[in-house]
């Protein structure tokens, strides 16, 4: 069979065979990895997908889909390839003017640009390549300075939209096929009318919190455009709603990334050439870690989380939820700089964010809901535990975390605060006691659980029992019990 299977692939596929099971023989096929489309030898490409009921199936992969897959491998950088039937007389002037002016005007670009004469510039940037001896646009430069016209003949795949629903009532439906530039602007203009403002007074000190993020906008914005898949018909759509906003393009995550590791994955995007020329405009994230900008502009507000839940292999789509921003949280994040001299790093603030949704979390749960190692987990953790803004309490594997006294107090849940911590320490001699009963007696080890607490504090806990003359203690050393007295 492994034979028989190298023998009829194009490249030849190299599997593993095996006989599996007793009573009734099975044949496993071990299949690695492939890093390229796999034919069969008759020239039939399939790839596999899931069915509506959540069961896999074999279809055809069509022409355009080897594009995407490639993409996808890394193997192709559809954005970097010279787009047939096209000149440098594509190319819009003022397109061109424009993309110095953004140079310009942003400190994160490469400003060495702006000393070179328009053929360098395009070849710097990757927009022409050599074909033939001539510079040829390629789709990054097309997509980039092309003008409308050769945009709609050459890349008819490049189409935006930005959409405002009130209810049910369609208050904006304005589409854009110009190019990226351009479009960008437009629509960054379109937005702002629609992004009003909170006046949050943080101490002395005033100003006005728009209702999304606007660097954060900007960044979902631009990644729509930089990461979609430009060989598969579609648009990237910015919708307001009363839910909040969401931005969508065609064209899934590629090899390697998820919603469930899109923090800590290593960089890669779909067309690494229009996504290199975005950063060295100064329109997109230098160090590739965008999506970072994204999750700060929520987090530093206290909003919810960006929602990628509705991405599939077809699209990406994020949801930046409409929220309130959390004033007191906001005033801590602030007190945190001014002591500090620095901000917290994103994985402190989903730290916190989780702990003020979930109010007590254990290091296990932490570890599996954030994506991050154990020992850089461990490493925030005690950061964050020696600046006050979270408390732990027992030890080893018992350990949990929750926000900090001064985190409670600034947000005026000072009531919740006493009611996780003290309170729960004024329950412990009743929780002792109930489990007394049920159990019959108790060790120290069987509290340490119970509450949570360290040994030390467990033994505390049970010899102010015995010495209220509500326990009394069985035996001693480790082996010692504790049985309730009344």
């Amino acid at each position: 069979m492994s034979a028989m299977i190298a023998n009829k692939t194009v490249p030849p596929i190299s599997v593993r065979a095996q006989l599996i099971g007793e009573d009734i023989p099975v044949i496993q096929v071990d299949v690695p990895k492939s890093q390229s489309v796999v034919a069969t030898k008759s020239g039939k490409i399939l790839r596999r997908m899931m069915k509506v009921d959540g069961t896999p199936e074999s279809v055809p992969m069509y022409p355009y889909e080897i594009a995407t897959r490639l993409s996808d491998l890394g193997k192709l950088d559809y954005s970097a390839q010279p787009v047939p039937g096209s000149s440098r007389e594509d190319f819009d002037p003022l397109e061109r003017d424009r993309l110095r002016r953004i140079i310009a005007s942003y400190q994160s670009s490469d400003r060495n640009l702006l000393e070179l004469e328009d053929e360098d510039l395009e070849k710097s940037l990757r927009l022409t390549v050599s074909v033939n001896g001539g510079m040829t646009p390629t789709l990054t430069g097309l997509l980039l300075i092309g003008s409308e016209e050769s945009l709609r003949r050459l890349v008819p795949t490049n189409e935006a939209v930005f959409q405002v629903l009130v209810g049910t009532d369609i208050r904006v439906n304005q589409t854009y096929r110009g190019p990226l530039l351009k479009t960008i602007e437009q629509i960054a203009e379109a937005f702002k009318p629609w992004n009003p403002g909170t006046e949050l007074n943080v101490g002395l000190f005033s100003s006005m919190v728009p209702e999304f993020d606007e660097r954060a906008f900007r960044e979902a914005l631009v990644n729509a455009f930089g990461h979609r898949d430009y060989s598969v018909l579609g648009r990237v759509r910015v919708l307001m709603d009363d839910a909040g906003l969401t931005i969508a393009n065609p064209g899934g995550f590629v090899e390697g990334i998820s919603i469930h590791n899109l923090l800590t994955a290593e960089p890669h995007g779909r067309n690494p050439c229009l996504m290199d020329a975005l950063k060295r405009t100064g329109l997109a994230e230098r160090a590739g870690r965008g999506i970072d900008r994204i999750f700060e502009g929520a987090l530093n507000y206290g909003r919810p989380l960006p929602d990628y839940s509705r991405s599939n292999e077809r699209g990406v789509s994020v949801l930046l939820p409409r929220s309130a921003p959390d004033t007191a949280f906001v005033e801590l994040l602030a007190e945190e700089r001014e002591r500090s001299g620095r901000s917290l790093p994103l994985d402190g603030l989903l730290i916190l964010d989780k702990l003020k949704g979930e109010r007590r979390c254990s290091f296990e749960v932490l570890l599996k809901s954030l994506d991050m190692s154990d020992q850089r987990l461990r490493t925030v953790l005690g950061q964050l535990t020696e600046s006050g803004l979270v408390e732990s309490s027992g030890a080893g594997v018992r350990r949990s975390y929750m926000l900090g006294s001064k985190v409670s107090r600034r947000s005026g849940k000072v009531v919740e605060y006493v009611r996780q911590s003290d309170i729960d320490r004024v329950r412990y001699p009743e929780l002792i006691t109930k489990l007394m009963k049920k159990q019959g007696s108790v060790t120290k080890s069987d509290v340490m659980e119970l509450l949570h607490l360290d040994a030390n504090q467990a033994y505390y806990q049970l010899r102010k029992l015995v010495r209220e003359g509500r326990a009394q203690k069985i035996g001693g050393g480790r082996s010692a019990r504790y049985e309730a007295t009344r």
